[in-house]
């Protein structure tokens, strides 16, 4: 069956903990401590953890709170797998869930690509990937976009500086935004690139979900967050914002309509019927599971495979920042050959930068 049977849920038992020394603050630690009481009233011997970085830094949470108890205290052992569409751990090279993702979306893409191929028109296609690149990139890769962007592509070029006050002290303070304007030059360029050079009137681009936290206030001021902090990124729609901002200027640089839409893609394909691999990876961190906490007794640990899914078993503390108590983000490295991969498939509108795939021809087909 697909989806979760056992639930989800939000909710951040470790709320108001920023530092190591707040776990020996009762007052900071009575979610994790009803937690802790509520399963060894339940007799519960071990938790296994299932989930994305917010999991993981509750799943430590709880395991390092237990290091502040009496030895005498009743242990309950803590081992984590890494589930997340994003791919953005430390620790494991995939995790399950990703190429089910990308393989869904990326199919809605070339549909997206067909249909615009058809109309003349363009789709701005916005995809999860709040924290790291690796879900619209691969996305894009597979359905074949012409321009894909997450947050490991701000640079000089696509930020420029806001001014926010902060709430609390009401000084104001300047920090790097995405530039709007920027981004809708990069597309609208792309877009006159393929109609000029190339006779092609259609395409697609990939922005990532993260690439809205990036806006300057006055777009995502008032929008909710959840209980780990995080903006509601699906009420900001960067999809939409960013192509009616490219539909103006595509308007004023041309004389003419060009009919570009934007789309989210997100919970459609946290859910789909299950890729091959992600059932292998899956099964095999499932069963690593019970190995570490039946066979190795370990307490702590992420589990996590390498090679040809052989397992192994990775400590909280090389995934979890000592200092912060904040899951460590994996992020996709400028310039890397996965990054280049995505820069070699796209369609190119200015010069090779330093670290490029090199001249090649653009398709003509």
């Amino acid at each position: 069956e697909r989806g979760i049977c056992i639930g989800t849920a939000r909710t951040n038992p470790g709320k108001g903990i920023e530092k190591r020394d707040d776990l020996a603050d009762p007052a900071k630690t009575t979610r994790l401590r009803n937690v802790y009481n509520a399963l060894v009233d339940l007799e519960i011997d071990a938790l296994i953890s299932i989930g994305g970085d917010d999991t993981l830094k509750t799943a430590n949470f709880l395991y390092a709170y237990q290091q502040t108890l009496p030895d005498d205290a009743r242990r309950v052992r803590v081992v984590h797998l890494p589930k997340t569409i994003d791919n953005d751990y430390r620790g494991i090279d995939f995790t399950f869930g990703f190429f089910t993702a990308v393989d869904f979306m990326a199919k809605e893409l070339l549909n997206l690509r067909a249909d615009s191929r058809a109309t003349s028109s363009w789709f701005i296609v916005e995809t999860m990937g709040r924290k790291a690149g690796w879900l619209p990139y691969g996305v894009a890769i597979a359905g074949e976009a012409n321009l894909v962007l997450a947050v490991e592509d701000l640079d000089d070029k696509l930020l420029t500086q806001d001014v926010q006050t902060d709430p609390d002290s009401g000084e104001e303070r300047r920090v790097p935004c995405l530039n709007v304007e920027a981004l809708t030059e990069r597309i609208v360029d792309l877009v006159l690139t393929r109609e000029t050079r190339d006779r092609k009137h259609y395409g697609t681009v990939v922005l990532a979900e993260g690439l809205a936290e990036t806006l300057p206030d006055r777009y995502i001021s008032g929008v909710n967050r959840d209980e780990h902090g995080h903006l509601s990124l699906g009420k900001v729609n960067l999809a939409d914002l960013i192509a009616s901002r490219v539909t103006e200027l595509y308007a004023k640089r041309t004389g003419r309509k060009k009919k570009m839409r934007g789309i989210q893609l997100g919970y459609e394909g946290r859910c789909a019927q299950p890729h091959a691999f992600d059932v292998m990876l899956g099964s095999q961190l499932g069963i690593g599971a019970f190995r570490a906490l039946c066979e190795e007794k370990l307490d702590g640990h992420m589990v996590s495979v390498h090679g040809q899914l052989g397992l192994t078993y990775v400590p909280f503390s090389e995934l979890v920042n000592p200092e912060t108590m904040v899951t460590e983000v994996r992020f996709i490295e400028t310039g890397s050959d996965f990054h280049k991969l995505a820069r070699f498939l796209e369609t190119r509108t200015e010069a090779t930068p330093a670290w490029g795939p090199g001249p090649r021809n653009e398709e003509r087909s």
